[in-house]
Formats: C-alpha cells, sequence, structure tokens
C-alpha cells in the first residue's frame, strides 16, 4: 500500500485544502490562515488541521476516527505526516491480524 503523500508547505501556507487517500485511508488537510499583512502570513497564530477516517465515502459521509491541529510550519507538515502515516499503518496493521 502505498504511503501518506501531502503536498509542500507553500500549499497549505496560501490556505488551500488537501483530500488524499492511501488504500482505504482517507484524510483532508484544512488551513487556518491568519495573515500578518496582506502579503505576509502570521504562521505563530496560524494552524494546520488534520482529519482521517476509513472507508470508500468521502468527507462528508464519513466518520471522522482522528483529527489533531499542527503548527503552520514545516516542522508543522512533516509532524502531521508522521501521525497520518502512524495511523495508516495502524488500520493496515488491524486489517492484516
Amino acid at each position: 500500500m502505498n504511503a501518506v503523500f501531502l503536498p509542500v508547505f507553500h500549499h497549505f501556507e496560501n490556505g488551500n485544502v488537501f483530500t488524499g487517500s492511501s488504500g482505504l485511508f482517507r484524510y483532508k488537510i484544512t488551513p487556518s490562515v491568519v495573515m500578518a499583512t496582506p502579503k505576509e502570513v502570521d504562521h505563530a497564530a496560524s494552524s494546520i488541521r488534520a482529519e482521517y477516517w476509513h472507508g470508500l465515502l468521502s468527507y462528508e459521509f464519513s466518520e471522522i476516527e482522528g483529527e489533531k491541529v499542527f503548527p503552520m510550519s514545516e516542522e508543522g507538515r512533516v509532524e502531521m505526516l508522521n501521525w497520518l502515516e502512524e495511523n495508516r499503518l495502524q488500520q493496515d496493521h488491524a486489517e492484516n491480524t
């Protein structure tokens, strides 16, 4: 099964939502961007929220199994990627035992 994929940090810094999947593991990433100036993001006040679920249905029709908020930074993006991957692997293990 494929690993979790996330776009580059700049994608979230620009306020873009991202949804992805790996097998039946689904996830949605929603940034909350606070602007310091019209052209500059206030990283300390901004955040990125990750949610995940399993199954064939879309976000709107699924029960969210986990969610967590991360700092708006490259380190926060990496932490989020690791958190999603851990949860994906736990589900894979549960399905294979």
